[in-house]
């Protein structure tokens, strides 16, 4: 992956978004209750309404999930510069975010970094 890259996480029932910032890293939400497995950040997280914005190593967030780059979004939106899109997510690192599954989700937060704008298709 390049940074500012969008990578897809297969996970059981759902995909996991992060985006890439280099050097091994993604940033993506994760339970605020750090005791919670990142597998759970759509359940916690949504009886919570909250969840924790983290830089992680790739190979921790994706754990033994198949995953892949995937800029779908890029045929119907300009992704901002990576610059851009790096700064703005670092920005946000330990912070806690609102989270829902409709409006807030680990997908619509990595393309609001990327694109400026929170896009998901999973939720249509």
């Amino acid at each position: 992956p390049e940074p500012g890259d969008l990578i897809e996480i297969k996970r059981p029932l759902y995909q996991h978004w992060a985006l890439y910032l280099g050097d091994g890293y993604v940033i993506n939400v994760t339970p605020v209750d750090e005791g919670a497995p990142s597998l759970s950040v759509s359940t916690v997280s949504i009886f919570t309404g909250k969840a924790k914005v983290k830089k992680q190593l790739l190979k921790e967030v994706v754990e033994n999930h198949a995953w892949k780059v995937n800029n779908k979004y890029d045929r119907s939106r300009t992704p901002l510069p990576v610059a851009e899109i790096i700064r703005r997510a670092e920005s946000y690192i330990d912070m806690e975010v609102s989270y829902d599954v409709l409006g807030s989700n680990c997908e619509h937060f990595v393309t609001m970094l990327r694109y400026g704008e929170k896009v998901s298709d999973q939720v249509s």
